[in-house]
C-alpha cells in the first residue's frame, strides 16, 4: 500500500487549466482516468487526509504510485481524451458499463448496390443504416415481414442473390411479391435504392407521408373501378398500420429523444435507454456496473452517454436526451454531443407531462434490471464459490484458486501439433486471454513432451515478464527463468488478444502471459500432470499448484502421487473442471482444424512473390483451375486483367517448377478431390476426424 504524499505533486507543478490526469500503480498501469475543468483543484482533492476520503478513493490513491496530466484546450478535448484513454487502458477503477447482451439491430445495407435489410449485432458499419436497438430478433423479422408488402427490399444473402442471378430465378420471396427481385433485372439498381430509402424514411418515423399516399392511390383506383389494384392497396395500409401498432404512440409530438435512468445501490448501478423516434419507442437497451469509485448519479449520467454515444454520429444522436440527473458542468457534455450530431442537441430532465411519465416507466425498468441482475449474480456467485472452495479442498490450496488456466494437445495422427490455453477467472471464462500454440520441437506424436514444452514456454515468458516489470530485486529470478530477451524455442504463441486486466506496459497497455494462475490444469493422467510438473520444477516455479482431469473416469492426478483423488459425481468442484478442461478440448480442435483446411488450401500460387489474393483469384477465375493455368502460355496468362508480361513469366517459372500436387482426399468419406474444381481455395479437407463444438467465442481469431 502506497502513501500518497510519496508521489504528491509540489506546489505549483500542477497548471490551474483543463485537463485529463492518469493514475498508476508501481508497474505503470493505468488505474484510474479522470478530467477536470480545474487540474490543480480537482487534484488537490486526492491528496488530502486518507480518512476523510471514501473508502473506494482511498483504495485507488494507496494503490496508485504515480500521476501525470495532459492539458487540454477546452473542457469538450477533455471529453473526448477522458473517453479516449478509458477505451484504450480499460483502467480497474474507472466505471465500466457491462452490456449483458450483444443487442440487435435492423439494418439496411445503403453501402451496397442493391441494399440488403437484415438483422445485424455488434459493431456498426459505415454505409449502413440501423434502426434499434431491439429487444428480439424476432420482433425485427415480424416488423421487416409485415413492411415487405409496400417495401420489397432485397432480404437475401450474397450468395443467394449471386446465385440468382446466375440462373435468371428469382427466390420464393420475388415469386410471392415480397421482393422486388433486383436479381432477375425486375426492378433497375436506382429503382431499387429507391425502394430502401423509403423503407428508411418509414423505419425513422415519417409513416404519415406513405400513409396517405396508398390512401390516395387507393381512392384513385376505386374511381377507376380497378378493385383488385384498390384491395391491393387496403391490404398495404393495413400492413402498414400493424407495423406501427407494434409502437405505441407514447409522445403525441412525434419527438425524437433518447431516455436515461438510472438505479443505483452503493455497490452496482443499473442504466436504461429508451429509444424513441417518431413519439414510438424503436428500441430499449440496458447496462450494469460496479461503482468502483466515489461517483454521483450525474457522473454515472455522462459515463452512459460516453457509452451511448461515444461511437455515433449524425442521426444516431437525437435532438433532444432526457436524463434523471445532469453531469456537472453540464455545457461541455452538451457541446460534445452536439458536436457528434452536428447539430443543438437538448439535454435535460424532465419535469412534467408525458415526457416525465415516459421517465418513470424507464426507470421502473431499470429498477428491475438492478433486482434481477442481483439475484441473478448472487445465486451464479454462490455457485461458483463452492466450487473453487471445493477445489481447493480437494487438492489441498491454501486459498481458493481465483485464477485457474488449463491446456489441451491437439493433434490429427502426428500432424499439425497444437496446443491451447484457456483461462478461468472467478469461476468464469476469460475469452481474451485465450492462447494458442503450435508445437515445431519435434515430428509425430508424444502429448508428454509437447505440454512440457507448452508449460515451459507460458512461464518462461510470465518469469521474463516479472523480472523486467521489477515485481522482484535484481538477482532474485529463480533459476531457470528466461531474460526478457530469450524468446527463442520450437514453440510459438499465435495468438495476438491482449490480457484484458493483466500487467501492462510502460505505456499502461496490455501484455501477454503477464498474470500466473494459482491452479494448472492439463488435459490427461499421471504423465501429463508429471511433465508440467517437472516444467515448472526447471522454471524455479514452487507456488503454482499442478493437476490433471483424465477423461475415462473423470479422476483428478495430482504430481508425485500414485491414486487419483476422486470428486463426487455432484461435486461443483468436479463439474468446474471439467468445464475448464472440455473448453481447453473445444479451443485447441478448432485451431488444429483451422491449420489443417489452410495446409489442405495450399496453392502452388502462393510462393509466387507479389501475387495477392485478387490476383490469385483472377487467375483460376479466368483459367478454371491450376492444372489449366500450368498449361497456359505466357501471352495467354497475360490476357488476365491485373498480370503483366514479368509477372506472368514468374507465374509460368514457378509452377513449371512446382510437383503437382498429390490429390486431396476427403477424410471422412475417402472421397479423391478433383484438381478440376473450380475454386481450389475453397479447400479439399473434410469434417475432421475428431468432432470439436464450433468456436463460439467473439473476436478473436481462431
Amino acid at each position: 500500500m502506497a502513501d500518497p504524499s510519496s508521489y504528491r505533486p509540489k506546489p505549483g507543478q500542477i497548471p490551474d487549466s483543463p485537463g485529463v490526469y492518469r493514475f498508476r500503480d508501481e508497474h505503470r498501469r493505468v488505474i484510474y482516468v479522470g478530467k477536470a475543468k480545474s487540474l490543480r483543484q480537482r487534484l488537490a482533492n486526492y491528496f488530502q487526509d486518507l480518512a476523510g476520503l471514501h473508502p473506494r478513493t482511498r483504495s485507488m490513491v494507496t494503490t496508485a504510485a504515480s500521476v501525470e496530466w495532459t492539458v487540454v484546450s477546452t473542457e469538450v478535448e477533455a471529453l473526448q481524451l477522458e473517453y479516449s484513454w478509458i477505451k484504450e487502458y480499460d483502467p480497474r477503477f474507472n466505471v465500466k458499463y457491462r452490456d449483458d447482451k450483444s443487442y440487435p439491430y435492423l439494418a439496411v445495407t445503403m453501402n451496397e448496390e442493391y441494399p440488403r435489410v437484415q438483422v445485424m449485432r455488434g459493431h456498426k458499419k459505415k454505409g449502413v443504416r440501423y434502426f434499434g436497438p431491439y429487444a428480439h430478433a424476432w420482433a425485427i423479422r415480424d416488423t421487416v415481414d409485415l413492411l415487405l408488402r409496400v417495401f420489397p427490399v432485397r432480404t437475401c444473402s450474397a450468395g443467394v442473390f449471386k446465385n440468382a442471378r446466375r440462373t435468371g430465378r428469382p427466390c420464393l420471396l420475388g415469386y410471392i411479391g415480397k421482393c422486388s427481385a433486383p436479381c432477375v433485372d425486375r426492378v433497375s439498381a436506382e429503382e431499387h435504392r429507391e425502394l430502401a430509402e423509403e423503407f428508411c424514411d418509414f423505419m425513422a418515423g415519417r409513416t404519415g407521408t406513405y400513409l396517405r399516399r396508398l390512401e390516395r392511390q387507393m381512392g384513385e383506383a376505386a374511381e377507376a373501378m380497378e378493385y383488385e389494384r384498390a384491395a391491393r392497396l387496403r391490404d398495404d395500409i393495413g400492413a402498414l398500420k400493424k407495423a406501427m401498432e407494434k409502437n405505441a404512440v407514447v409522445l403525441a409530438d412525434a419527438t425524437d429523444a433518447d431516455l436515461i435512468a438510472v438505479a443505483e445501490d452503493e455497490l452496482e448501478a443499473a442504466v436504461q435507454i429508451f429509444h424513441v423516434r417518431g413519439g414510438r419507442v424503436r428500441g430499449q437497451r440496458g447496462w450494469v456496473t460496479d461503482k468502483v469509485e466515489e461517483i454521483t448519479t450525474g457522473a454515472l449520467v455522462e459515463h452512459a452517454l460516453q457509452q451511448l454515444y461515444g461511437e455515433e454520429t449524425g442521426d444516431a444522436v437525437p435532438k433532444e436526451v432526457l436524463v434523471p440527473a445532469l453531469p456537472d458542468p453540464l455545457e461541455p457534455v452538451q457541446e460534445w454531443l452536439s458536436g457528434r450530431r452536428g447539430a443543438q442537441v437538448s439535454l435535460r430532465v424532465p419535469q412534467r407531462g408525458d415526457k416525465r411519465a415516459l421517465m418513470e416507466t424507464v426507470e421502473r425498468n431499470a429498477q428491475q434490471a438492478l433486482i434481477l441482475h442481483k439475484t441473478k449474480r448472487a445465486s451464479d456467485l454462490t455457485t461458483r464459490s463452492r466450487a473453487l472452495e471445493e477445489i481447493a479442498d480437494a487438492l489441498e490450496l491454501d486459498s481458493a484458486p481465483l485464477r485457474i488456466e488449463c491446456y489441451d494437445i491437439s493433434h490429427l495422427q502426428g500432424d499439425d501439433v497444437v496446443a491451447s490455453m484457456v483461462v478461468f477467472e472467478d469461476g468464469l471464462a476469460r475469452k481474451s486471454e485465450y492462447r494458442r500454440f503450435q508445437i515445431k520441437g519435434f515430428e509425430g506424436q508424444d502429448d508428454v513432451r509437447s505440454m512440457h514444452e507448452v508449460i515451459t514456454r507460458r512461464f518462461k515468458r510470465y518469469l521474463a515478464e516479472k523480472e523486467r516489470t521489477g515485481e522482484w530485486a535484481d538477482g532474485e529470478s529463480p533459476d531457470g527463468a528466461a531474460g526478457a530477451g530469450d524468446d527463442s524455442g520450437p514453440l510459438t504463441d499465435v495468438s495476438s488478444a491482449p490480457l484484458s486486466d493483466g500487467l501492462k506496459d510502460e505505456d499502461g497497455r496490455p501484455k501477454r502471459f503477464a498474470y500466473p494462475p494459482q491452479l494448472v490444469v492439463v488435459d490427461g493422467g499421471q504423465p501429463q500432470v508429471a511433465a508440467a510438473q517437472r516444467a515448472l520444477d526447471e522454471l524455479g516455479i514452487d507456488d503454482i499448484a499442478v493437476c490433471g482431469l483424465a477423461k475415462r473416469l473423470e479422476e483428478v492426478w495430482v504430481p508425485g502421487e500414485d491414486d487419483p483423488v476422486v470428486l463426487p459425481r455432484t461435486s461443483e468442484g468436479l463439474y468446474l473442471l471439467q468445464r475448464i478442461r472440455d473448453e481447453a478440448h473445444r479451443f485447441a480442435i478448432t485451431y488444429q482444424r483451422t491449420k489443417r483446411s489452410k495446409r489442405f488450401r495450399s496453392s502452388p500460387l502462393d510462393d509466387v512473390p507479389g501475387l495477392g489474393d485478387t490476383r490469385k483469384q483472377a487467375l483460376i477465375k479466368h483459367f478454371g483451375s491450376v492444372k489449366r493455368l500450368r498449361a497456359a502460355t505466357i501471352d495467354q496468362i497475360c490476357e488476365v486483367p491485373g498480370i503483366g508480361r514479368k509477372t506472368a513469366e514468374t507465374i509460368a517459372v514457378a509452377l513449371a517448377q512446382a510437383a503437382p500436387a498429390a490429390p486431396a482426399v476427403n477424410t471422412a468419406t475417402g472421397e479423391i478431390m478433383e484438381d478440376e474444381a473450380p475454386d481450389p481455395t475453397a479447400g479439399a479437407s473434410g469434417e475432421p476426424v475428431s468432432a470439436g463444438a464450433p468456436d463460439e467465442r467473439r473476436g478473436q481469431e481462431t
